[in-house]
C-alpha cells in the first residue's frame, strides 16, 4: 500500500546533520513547526540539497512513517541570495531563525509568524532596509504575534497618552512615564518620543508596511536596545546567533 503524501510550504529554521548523509530539519509552515527527516540530503547526487539548507523557503512533499515525517521531494521557492551573500545579513537572518524556532510551536497555527519571517528576509536582502531597523521591528512584532505584545498606547500608571520621558517596563510589558511607577515596575528601558512612535507603528500599524519608517540613529539605538531586552525577558533565554551577529558589528 502506497504511503499517503502531503505537500507543505515552509522555511527551514534549523538543519542538523545526522548519520552519514541525512538531515533533521525544523521547518516553519503555516500550521506551525514541523520536524522532518531528509534522508540523503547531504549526498552528492541529492536533489533536495538546496531546499534543505537553513533559511530555504520551499515546497516539500512528505510521507509519514513511524511517527516521523520524511522528505520525499522538494522544490526551492526562495533562497534569499541577497542575504546569503553578506555575512552580516546572514548572521542576523540566522538569529531570526533561532528566535522564531524558540517562539513558534508545533501544530499551532504559524501563518502570521511565517509571513513575518519571510518579509523580514526580503526586507534585508531585496529592499536593503537598515538591519538594525528590521531587527527591532521583527523582534517586537514576533513577541506580539505569540501573545507578548507590550501595551504602548499610554502610560500604564497615569494614563497619559504621551508619556513624559517614556520608558518600557521590560518585565511588565508596559509603557510608562519616567516618574511613574517607581518602586512597582521592574527593569525599564529609556525610550524617546520618536522611539515610542516607531514602537506603536510596529505593534499597531499595517503589517505590510512594517519596515517603512526611519529613525534618527539615537532613537533607533534605543528602539533596538528595548526590543532586544524585551525578547530576552519574555523568552527567558539568550541566543548564540545574536551573540555572533553582534560580534561582527563595528
Amino acid at each position: 500500500m502506497a504511503r499517503e503524501r502531503t505537500v507543505v510550504r515552509g522555511i527551514v529554521l534549523r538543519a542538523v546533520d545526522t548519520k552519514e548523509s541525512d538531515k533533521i530539519l525544523t521547518v516553519l509552515t503555516p500550521n506551525g513547526k514541523l520536524p522532518i527527516v531528509a534522508k540523503g540530503a547531504r549526498g552528492r547526487k541529492s536533489r533536495v540539497t538546496a531546499c534543505t539548507q537553513l533559511l530555504a523557503y520551499a515546497e516539500l512533499t512528505l510521507t509519514e512513517a513511524h511517527g516521523w515525517q520524511y522528505l520525499s521531494e522538494g522544490s526551492s521557492i526562495e533562497l534569499f541570495e541577497g542575504v546569503r551573500q553578506d555575512i552580516e545579513l546572514l548572521s542576523l537572518a540566522s538569529y531570526f531563525a533561532e528566535l522564531t524556532e524558540s517562539a513558534a510551536l508545533e501544530e499551532v497555527e504559524g501563518g502570521g509568524i511565517l509571513s513575518l519571517l519571510l518579509n523580514a528576509l526580503y526586507a534585508l536582502g531585496n529592499l536593503k532596509k537598515p538591519p538594525r531597523l528590521v531587527k527591532a521591528a521583527f523582534e517586537l512584532k514576533l513577541m506580539s504575534l505569540i501573545g507578548f505584545e507590550p501595551l504602548a498606547d499610554a502610560c500604564a500608571y497615569c494614563g497619559r497618552p504621551e508619556p513624559e520621558a517614556p520608558m518600557l517596563d521590560i518585565q511588565g510589558g508596559v509603557i510608562c512615564c519616567r516618574a511613574c511607577g517607581k518602586g512597582e515596575r521592574g527593569l525599564a528601558m529609556p525610550l524617546a518620543p520618536g522611539t515610542l512612535a516607531a514602537m506603536r507603528r510596529i505593534l499597531y500599524g499595517d503589517v505590510k508596511r512594517l519596515y517603512s519608517f526611519s529613525l534618527a540613529d539615537e532613537d533607533l539605538r534605543k528602539l533596538g536596545d528595548a526590543s532586544e531586552a524585551y525578547v530576552h525577558a519574555m523568552l527567558e533565554r539568550g541566543f548564540r546567533t545574536l551573540d555572533f551577529y553582534k560580534s561582527l558589528l563595528p
